[in-house]
């Protein structure tokens, strides 16, 4: 197996150049396009009320991603819904709390994130504040199965609330599948978006590599391989990871 061409399902960085992918590209002199596999469409405020939600009923927000924070504020915005200061913000990881501070001042909101990335992390924090009753926004597909479980098995009061659909990109009229070498996976939305694209694809030599125990689970439940994970204690990264292949695999190392 050697690669030359890689395809990563999401968008480029901002700064290509300073980018640890610039780096991987140098250093084994290899090809990286950038294609995202899936759009988002944000609910619209005429949708969101035909579901009877009432945002400002809940006393905490989950997040667990920082598209579910962009298209939960721009719904906000949309209908007019100030959010009080009282409001508890409950995040998977510290960079999503981080992340926050685009909309929530610090300083006047409760914001707590799981002590890692492990999700018996954040489910853990859930629990330990079972009392405050909870909205969670996502996409049309709902909350993880094993985040619903853990908000059902614990008596907690909740509310899936969709801010924002996922539907597949064209990859088929703008991406030569048959180019790449190796596909890197960020989600199970790119993997069903290939799927979606592309009914009859075989993985054949081709490498695959993935971002988070989600995405390898789609990969391996859609009978393929994976080749390259992150994170883990030898990768954290999804570049590490990249690295860490083609290491063997690369057709060229400078």
């Amino acid at each position: 197996m050697k690669i030359k061409n890689i395809l990563i399902s999401q968008n480029a960085p901002e700064d290509f150049e300073r980018s640890p992918y610039s780096e991987l590209k140098r250093k084994y002199s290899i090809n990286i396009d950038f294609y995202k596999f899936f759009r988002i469409n944000s609910t619209t405020a005429i949708d969101f009320r035909k579901t009877h939600i009432n945002i400002l009923e809940y006393e905490a927000v989950v997040f667990s991603s920082t598209n579910t924070i962009d298209n939960f504020f721009e719904l906000c915005k949309d209908m007019r819904i100030e959010m009080p200061e009282s409001m508890r913000y409950y995040c998977a990881t510290e960079s999503i709390a981080l992340y926050l501070q685009k909309y929530v001042t610090y300083r006047k909101r409760r914001v707590f994130a799981a002590k890692d990335a492990n999700p018996e992390s954040f489910h853990d924090l859930l629990v330990k504040n079972k009392q405050f009753s909870m909205l969670v926004p996502c996409s049309q597909d709902g909350i993880p199965p094993q985040l619903e479980e853990v908000l059902k098995d614990n008596g907690i009061k909740y509310a899936q609330a969709v801010v924002f659909k996922i539907t597949p990109a064209n990859l088929a009229q703008d991406v030569d599948i048959d180019k790449y070498d190796m596909i890197v996976f960020f989600s199970p939305n790119g993997v069903k978006s290939l799927l979606t694209n592309f009914p009859d694809f075989e993985q054949g030599d081709k490498a695959f590599a993935a971002l988070g125990k989600a995405a390898s689970q789609a990969i391996e439940e859609a009978g393929w391989t994976v080749h390259a994970t992150a994170p883990t204690k030898e990768t954290p990264s999804i570049t590490d990871a990249l690295d860490n292949f083609l290491k063997e695999h690369a057709t060229r190392r400078r």
